[in-house]
Parts: structure tokens; C-alpha cells; sequence
């Protein structure tokens, strides 16, 4: 089975930090964020992926291939402009549809989910798409998506509403889509998949267009979109059935000193005072260096929280 990883983005939200690395590649306890989704993918099976890319080329190539588990092949879309959640899909629809079928993820996230037990049941109902939706207390912050009594999406934010709906979720970024949808792509190149592609598709009528909505113990999800949520991601480590923080420090060769994260290779001067920081892999912090809340990265402290300072 076949997927992409959508990685191309420029990471505003997260700047300063996407500044020195792409978003995917921000270290979490010493694995890059993309490597995480790898795990999960390999996990189920998947091993042939797409990944695009636009920001950082160089560093994200190198995140993807240090973290890249065993058997998994990587197949790069190179995009010049980026083209958007749609526009990016279409790109590399030749490649995903020999997949049926395949898979759309996110690589800026660390999720745990079924994937196995959602691409069953996309093919038990012969579905055209099927998205991942979560229930979660976050729903006024990220929005959600509703389904009708049957499953089918009837709701997309505040852009889409057919009415019907009785259930919603946060979407969880990961798409299980068949190859005949993929002929459905509009004919240009840029475009979100949400808005200009799925919504147009259910108001035509499209009636296999599904939304599964898990509880909160049925998937983890914890995004990496802002440097509060980077910050938090690395402290706050989630449950993830594939990772072990234990492990994953040793295994990266970073390791973690109360609320401090400090990846490889990194050092701390004398005296050098840190608290709920995150140092990546191969800094040196300054003797008598004080700072919280925070990552210190490309030879300089970067706040995360409103309470980060330095000294």
C-alpha cells in the first residue's frame, strides 16, 4: 500500500523554529516529526510513500532518511510553488494509484490510530474517501467535520454544511482514498483537497464520501503546528503504542534531564540554568546561559511559551 506524507509547507505558524528546520524535521525527543509518521505507517503495512517538498529541501530529505524504518521506499515530490493540500495529491496521483487503496497523512503530528482497522472498513463499504475524525475537547480551536447517522460527510468547518449531520470530529489528517476518487481531481494544479475538491464532490451528490469518527481512546493525536505545541509534544510526550519516550532518547542518543529535552551530541556550559527547554541535537548552550520554556536551536534561544526568557 501506498501513501503520502504531505511535508512542503513553509511552517509560519511554528517560526521561528521552521526558520532553522522544516516542521517535519523538528526533532521530538531526538526523532524528527516525519519519522514518527513513518513508524506508524510501517506499522500497518505501508511502506511505499510520497513525499513532497518545497521548504528546507536538504534538511527535510535528511529527516526523512535518518528516521526511515527498514523496507520503506520514499518517492520525492519536488514542488517549485507549492501546490496545496489538492494540488499535491494530483501530483503524485499516478504513483498513489497504483495503490487501491492509498493513503493521505499529514507529517507535522503524532498520531496513533488504527490504520489497519480504518483501511478495512474503507474497503468493507466501498468507499470513494474516507477521512479520520476525532472527538476532542480541542474542537472549538481546530474545528471540525460532522457526519450524518450513516457516516457520510455532510460537513466541512464553517466552509461546507449540508445539514444532517449527527456526529463530528476533529479531522486527524489521515485520508484513506480509492483509486477511483483520484480520477475526480479538479484539472489544475493548485488546490486544497477539503474545500475545492471534497466539497464540490458532495454537493454533486457523492454519497461515499465518509467521515469515521474515533473517541478520544480510540486515537492519539497531538499536533506540531505552533512552538507551544512543538514545546509540549517533547515535555508532555503522548501515548503512542509505537514509541516509547524511554526507548526513542536512547534509541536517538538524546536524553532528558527533569523538563529539560537535550538531543545528541548537544552540551550545556557550566552553571547553564534551563528549565522546560528543549536543546536539539549538536548545540552547545553557553556557561551561565538561563532560559524557560523554550528551544535552543541554531546557536539561539527561541521563546515557546508567553513566560519564555533568557538571560
Amino acid at each position: 500500500m501506498r501513501a503520502l506524507i504531505l511535508a512542503a509547507g513553509l511552517g509560519e505558524r511554528i517560526r521561528p523554529l521552521s526558520d532553522l528546520r522544516p516542521k517535519p524535521a523538528l526533532p521530538v525527543r531526538g526523532l524528527p516529526v516525519v519519522g514518527f509518521t513513518q513508524r506508524l505507517l510501517a506499522r500497518h503495512g505501508i511502506h511505499e510513500l510520497a513525499v513532497n517538498r518545497h521548504h528546507l529541501p536538504d534538511q527535510l530529505e535528511w529527516a526523512v532518511e535518518m528516521s526511515r524504518p527498514d523496507k520503506t521506499q520514499v518517492t520525492w515530490s519536488d514542488e517549485p510553488h507549492l501546490l496545496g493540500t489538492g494540488g499535491a495529491l494530483r501530483r503524485v496521483r499516478d504513483f498513489l494509484a497504483e495503490s487501491d487503496p492509498c493513503l493521505l497523512v499529514a507529517g507535522d503530528m503524532l498520531l496513533d490510530v488504527d490504520l489497519s482497522k480504518l483501511i478495512d472498513l474503507h474497503r468493507t463499504r466501498g468507499d470513494a474517501v474516507t477521512f479520520l475524525l476525532k472527538e476532542d475537547r480541542r474542537a472549538p480551536v481546530f474545528g471540525t467535520m460532522g457526519v450524518d447517522s450513516a457516516g457520510r460527510l455532510r460537513r466541512i468547518g464553517r466552509h461546507f454544511d449540508m445539514g444532517g449531520e449527527v456526529r463530528a470530529g476533529i479531522y486527524a489528517h489521515a485520508t484513506v482514498i480509492s483509486a477511483r476518487a483520484l480520477e475526480t481531481l479538479p484539472d489544475r494544479e493548485r488546490f486544497n483537497h477539503l474545500t475545492e475538491w471534497i466539497a464540490p464532490l458532495l454537493a454533486e451528490g457523492a454519497d461515499d464520501v465518509r467521515g469515521e469518527v474515533l473517541s478520544d481512546g480510540e486515537c492519539t493525536w497531538e499536533p506540531v503546528g505552533t512552538p507551544a505545541e512543538y514545546l509540549a509534544a517533547n515535555l508532555d510526550f503522548p501515548r503512542l503504542s509505537y514509541a516509547n519516550p524511554d526507548e526513542l532518547t536512547r534509541e536517538t542518543g538524546a536524553h532528558c534531564d527533569g523538563n529539560v529535552v537535550v538531543g545528541s551530541g548537544a552540551s550545556l556550559g557550566e552553571g547553564a540554568r534551563l528549565e522546560r527547554v528543549v536543546v536539539w541535537d549538536g548545540e552547545q548552550v553557553p556557561a551561565g546561559f538561563s532560559a524557560r520554556g523554550g528551544v535552543f536551536g541554531g546557536g539561539r534561544f527561541m521563546p515557546c511559551e508567553p513566560t519564555g526568557a533568557a538571560s
